[in-house]
């Protein structure tokens, strides 16, 4: 008897300050997929996940909505919890970094890192925000990549060139959050010496389950000098407060992959976390994560469980980011995609499918094609596997919906033969090339049935063509059920059998089915919901809303073009006391940039800055524009920089 495996799986968790986009789609339901095969097996396998709750644009955006970080990351979180669910994410369990159980294991496994002398504390020089009152975490500056040069870089990785650094190597830094330029204060930070678990992590690298790119990128940074990790953040901070420290909490990134382990602990109730996570457990352990996060959950991951005497990952499987229809997404391009509002117009297991036809065990970026996905749920799903059912159906319910007694054991056997190797490209996460063999056999079933020409058989034989192909067809809603759970429970349906598992696939139909109802029509050209068509009286603001914008008078001192952009100036303003300003105007086709020397326009000041793959605009310029053209409004001469507009 083959011996049964013992599987913790996870995702990365999704943070708590804005909905789903189909990227965390993409990962859950390879995820999902993966899960739902390994318990098709017989496995036991557990699905753990979490809301990643900490940090300061959780803060600054409970601080927007005029809320508590608390009662912002709850609502966030049923919004969480509900578009899985429309996704069929079958979670184990999915819980909360901001929980007791978090807090009580962070501080467990900081407190074993330190008793092995891992835990250090130095003074640092660190960016600060004057107008702002605070601190400035990495992701809240930005400026000139130290290492190859590219603009508009974030404070502690560069996306051009792949690098990791300081915030305090970054040239030309500025605050995200004002737009001002940060000074440099001193302050006592806390340290994990990552260096000391160098072998650790060369022997996690060589010895666990990762790609090839990854083991190169992995190794290529261990090659590098290993700083001390900085795991603390001064006040004001949303977190946990580090234990025998003031004002300390810690990084976000300290507590976020231990929410892994906290969704267990929360699963578990009374037992403990230890009897799944501990070095001796027999469960192995997967990370399905994008590989934007490859450098935290290969390097200090590992580095961080080993110093709490904990299981490290038997494997970490790293996908790539989601294009749509060749575009990077992009809210402010309107390429962007909430998970949740595509489900209005789309079923999700026809997302799921598609995801699943593009997915595979590489390291490669995925593109939604929304015309590709109506062809290949048109062509495959309808036009291949349901239509076995939709025409078999029939001449069985000529027969009072009773199957025959004989069946072609060629055909069953034939479709029945390739589960061990359907079985391997799911285990290797080769979806890919497990639906294009699905559609093979679906091909096969729908040349037999031509082939056999029931239509034209008596009345018995028709029984036995048509049987044949519905047990076929039994086989190929199990191969399927992974992908598309939600379709193939209503085959199962169809079929009047309980959802049947890969471990006992072989199990014959019964004597009769139901009624054939159509599961699923063909699908028509996909129309995105935008947020314009939703527009309603709602949308008007009141006089206090209007009072709240700050328009004032802005003189330009400098106008160049944008490169890689058609529609926009670089525009750098003298806004008087408030300094200058850098602001991105699509005005380009309406004007040259010498044209713009010197003349006054009115700006909003007081608009949150924007990070454009450009750099940072920092408010808007004022304009109109009609079939002619775009014209700046401007206010009358006379009018001084810095005055507001009334």
């Amino acid at each position: 008897m083959t011996t049964k495996r013992k599987i913790i799986v996870t995702s990365a968790l999704p943070y708590a300050n804005a909905e789903l986009h189909l990227g965390h789609i993409l990962e859950a339901v390879q995820t999902d997929i993966w899960v739902r095969l390994q318990k098709s097996l017989g496995n036991e396998c557990h699905y753990f996940c979490a809301d990643d709750t900490h940090g300061t644009p959780v803060m600054l955006k409970a601080e927007e909505l005029d809320t508590t970080p608390e009662k912002l990351i709850n609502s966030i979180q049923i919004d969480h919890i509900n578009t899985y669910k429309k996704y069929n994410i079958n979670f184990t369990n999915f819980h909360s970094t901001h929980s007791d159980e978090n807090k009580f294991i962070s501080e467990e496994i900081y407190n074993a890192a330190k008793e092995k002398g891992l835990i250090n504390k130095k003074t640092i020089d660190q960016l600060y925000d004057e107008k702002k009152q605070m601190f400035l975490s990495d992701r809240f500056v930005v400026g000139t990549c130290p290492k190859c040069g590219a603009e508009d870089q974030y404070g502690d990785s560069c996306d051009k060139c792949g690098a990791t650094y300081s915030v305090n190597e970054l040239i030309k830094p500025k605050s995200s959050l004002s737009g001002s330029v940060p000074v440099i204060k001193q302050s006592d930070h806390i340290f994990f010496d990552l260096n000391k678990q160098r072998d650790v992590i060369n022997n996690f690298i060589s010895t666990s389950e990762l790609q090839k790119p990854i083991i190169n990128k992995l190794s290529e940074w261990l090659d590098d000098d290993l700083r001390d990790w900085d795991i603390s953040r001064d006040a004001p901070y949303f977190g946990f407060k580090i234990p025998d420290e003031v004002d300390k909490y810690f990084y976000v990134w300290l507590d976020a992959p231990i929410g892994y382990i906290a969704s267990t602990q929360n699963w578990l109730k009374e037992k403990s976390y230890k009897d799944l996570w501990s070095k001796d457990s027999d469960y192995e352990i997967y990370h399905f994560i994008g590989k934007d996060i490859a450098y935290f959950h290969g390097l200090f991951w590992p580095a961080l469980l080993e110093s709490a005497d904990l299981k490290l990952p038997s494997g970490i499987f790293v996908h790539g980011f989601l294009t749509l229809n060749g575009e990077k997404m992009s809210k402010s391009k309107g390429t962007g995609i909430n998970a949740q509002n595509l489900t209005e117009v789309v079923n999700s297991d026809l997302v799921r499918y598609y995801f699943a036809c593009k997915l595979n065990d590489k390291v490669e970026d995925i593109d939604l094609n929304l015309e590709d996905l109506c062809q290949r749920v048109n062509s495959e799903i309808v036009g291949k596997y349901l239509n076995i059912a939709s025409r078999c159906s029939s001449f069985v319910k000529k027969n009072n919906n009773k199957l025959s007694n004989t069946k072609d054991d060629a055909l069953i056997e034939s479709i029945l033969s390739k589960k061990n190797e359907l079985i391997n490209y799911y285990t290797n996460r080769q979806f890919s090339k497990a639906i294009k063999l699905i559609m093979e056999l679906a091909d096969n079933i729908n040349k037999y049935i031509n082939d056999n020409e029931p239509w034209k058989q008596d009345h018995d034989k028709a029984v036995v063509t048509a049987s044949s192909a519905l047990e076929a067809f039994k086989i190929l809603t199990v191969y399927l059920s992974p992908i598309i759970p939600e379709i193939t429970n209503k085959s199962f349906e169809f079929l009047n059998i309980d959802s049947l598992e890969f471990e006992n696939i072989d199990t014959s139909l019964n004597d009769s089915i139901n009624n054939y109802k159509p599961i699923l029509n063909r699908l028509e050209k996909i129309e995105l919901p935008r947020e314009e068509d939703k527009m309603t009286d709602e949308n008007q603001i009141n006089i206090d809303d209007f009072i709240k914008i700050d328009l004032r008078v802005a003189k330009v001192k400098e106008a160049s073009h944008v490169d890689g952009a058609d529609k926009l100036l670089k525009l750098v303003l003298d806004v008087g006391d408030l300094g200058e300003r850098q602001v991105f105007a699509g005005i380009k086709k309406a004007y040259d940039p010498e044209d713009l020397y010197g003349r006054l326009v009115v700006l909003v000041a007081n608009l949150k800055p924007r990070q454009m793959s450009f750099g940072l605009s920092e408010g808007m310029v004022l304009a109109s524009s009609n079939d002619n053209g775009i014209y700046i409004i401007s206010p009358d001469e006379g009018a001084e920089p810095g005055q507001r507009v009334k």
